[in-house]
């Protein structure tokens, strides 16, 4: 494909933000699990575009490699459809004929083809079946490595925005015995669960700052080797890990200001859609809940229209604050679902063109089952719950459905409940 056809970089859209001007809107979707979803799917960015004309379209990289070619698709048919993509790639379990890195290479080389010019540069989650990620012997060890593979290999032509933890990463947040010994910094960024406190100490935090300074260095110091030592003007973007605390959003990006840090940092806006699926995902990460968001949820936790209508109510409030920080995007993680973020976007006075439309909302299931580790809800085909007791190397599972009963699945007759 000519580079007529292909999208622009997101980080030269940036730049032509006028001063004082709202705040761009950005979208992310994941792969669904089933055709029909694909298909909803395709129509639900087709309509979002038109509804809301986002400046950039995420779509992930499913934990494992397990969404690489569907990636791909959707990624591709966002371009051809006038969505700027943005697509995740993963380090993770991408060894292809015996090389490690040739999935990686050919997935940057299909996307380039296809006129895809915006990659988000991730390590990825361990595939199923595995708890620990675990680099492949001369494979990448780590995003690092994969942004500076990017540059050596394909030079200038994709644009490169990395994760940010302004709560550390997950790997790197302790449970704490003593909270009175924390300081006032791991006070800031700490969670509870289960009577548990939790928070990334600042000695963690200190290296986890020091990275994301390598990641985002890298992407410029590459490009320059690549242009034979010529100065380059360009910069990465960060897009951060959810979060619910605009105080701590706040001082991420002061911190990064502070370590050198000096290109935009976006911050990525979990849309609050149900009580399970918050729960889950907050404590699977560790993310800092304010009590007064924790108790506000636990008081409607039965009533799904109320949730997200709160969902609504409590993103509008979370994107005020982040006005006037000054971020230059909104990034929506959407759950492949349009209303709460409609109703962000309309109440804080952005036009939003057409009303959402949700009656698929059971097709927008994640393709594959490595997000469900032990201990999740899990509903198989048939429509029986059960929890997870153990997840096998080839993605299957052991799940208790109660009643001393339990059965093992293929990965494929499971999904994991939200």
């Amino acid at each position: 494909m000519s580079n007529g056809n292909a999208d622009p970089k997101i980080i030269d859209l940036l730049k032509e933000k006028e001063e004082g001007t709202k705040p761009f809107a950005s979208i992310e979707f994941f792969p669904p699990r089933t055709d029909v979803g694909v298909q909803n799917l395709y129509a639900r960015m087709d309509r979002m575009k038109e509804a809301i004309n986002p400046l950039f379209t995420d779509m992930t990289w499913g934990a494992g490699g397990s969404t690489a070619e569907l990636t791909l698709q959707l990624a591709t048919h966002a371009h051809k459809h006038g969505h700027v993509a943005n697509m995740h790639l993963t380090c993770t379990n991408m060894e292809k004929d015996g090389d490690p890195k040739k999935a990686v290479h050919e997935a940057l080389t299909t996307a380039k083809e296809n006129g895809i010019r915006n990659i988000v540069a991730l390590r990825g989650d361990p595939p199923a079946g595995e708890e620990e990620w675990k680099a492949a012997e001369g494979g990448f060890a780590c995003a690092l490595d994969l942004v500076e593979y990017i540059r050596e290999h394909f030079g200038e032509t994709f644009g490169i925005s990395v994760a940010g933890y302004p709560e550390g990463h997950p790997n790197a947040i302790s449970e704490i015995g003593d909270p009175l010994s924390m300081s006032e910094a791991e006070k800031g960024r700490s969670s509870a669960f289960d009577g548990k406190v939790y928070t990334c100490k600042d000695e963690d935090y200190r290296k986890e700052m020091d990275y994301l300074k390598k990641k985002v260095d890298a992407g410029a110091a590459a490009l320059e080797l690549f242009l034979l030592n010529q100065p380059s003007t360009f910069q990465d973007f960060i897009i951060t890990q959810m979060f619910f605390d605009t105080k701590v959003f706040g001082t991420f990006v002061e911190d990064c200001r502070k370590w050198g840090i000096m290109c935009p940092v976006v911050p990525g806006l979990m849309c609050i859609n149900a009580y399970p699926g918050f729960c889950k995902m907050t404590k699977f990460c560790k993310t800092r809940v304010p009590e007064s968001l924790q108790a506000k949820m636990d008081s409607m936790k039965d009533d799904a229209a109320a949730i997200k209508a709160f969902g609504v109510e409590y993103g509008i409030e979370m994107c005020t604050d982040l006005t006037k920080i000054g971020v230059e995007v909104l990034h929506f993680y959407t759950l492949n679902l349009e209303k709460v973020t409609y109703g962000i976007l309309g109440g804080l006075g952005y036009e939003v063109k057409s009303t959402a439309d949700e009656s698929d909302a059971a097709s927008m299931v994640a393709k594959g089952s490595a997000w469900a580790r032990v201990g999740d809800s899990v509903k198989t085909k048939d429509g029986a719950t059960g929890t997870v007791l153990e997840v096998l190397s080839d993605g299957s599972a052991k799940i208790d459905l109660g009643s001393n009963e339990s059965v093992t699945l293929p990965k494929d007759h499971y999904s994991k409940v939200f």
